[in-house]
């Protein structure tokens, strides 16, 4: 069973490619049903698998969610991390959480995407020659695969 409808994803979508349009960074959304191991460990196998520790200013952002185990992390690579306050991350998850707790994943996981984005605006602005280095689309994955 797929994790969203069409119409969720492309809301999904959507909200990475307004955020990504304001600044130089990339935000990817890797989704699973189920959490091999720990949320942090996984999203960082993500991060690495869709070529998010490439980007030319280190400035990916990564929401990963494990959609039946109820768990999900947030990666940023070292040039975003390097630069937003310590309890960036905890505060983005928490904005996360409080939707997911009421059961709307779309809506939290979109919170999620348009704060990452407000901080890589803020430090990563958008430059005339910006290119979009990554998809925007959603990675599944099936829980299986390391």
């Amino acid at each position: 069973m797929q994790a969203f409808t069409e119409e969720q994803q492309e809301k999904i979508v959507h909200a990475i490619q307004l955020a990504e349009g304001r600044t130089s960074g990339e935000i990817r959304l890797a989704v699973e049903p189920h959490c091999k191991g720990e949320p942090m460990d996984r999203a960082a196998v993500y991060f690495r698998r869709l070529g998010m520790d490439k980007t030319a200013q280190r400035n990916g952002v990564l929401i990963y969610i494990a959609t039946d185990d109820h768990q999900f992390a947030i990666v940023g690579d070292a040039g975003i991390h390097a630069k937003v306050s310590p309890d960036f991350w905890e505060e983005t998850k928490e904005l996360m959480l409080r939707h997911f707790k009421q059961g709307d994943l779309v809506q939290g996981l979109i919170e999620g995407i348009v704060h990452a984005g407000e901080q890589l605006q803020r430090f990563f602005p958008r430059q005339d020659d910006d290119v979009n280095e990554l998809p925007n689309d959603i990675a599944f994955g099936d829980g299986k695969n390391d």
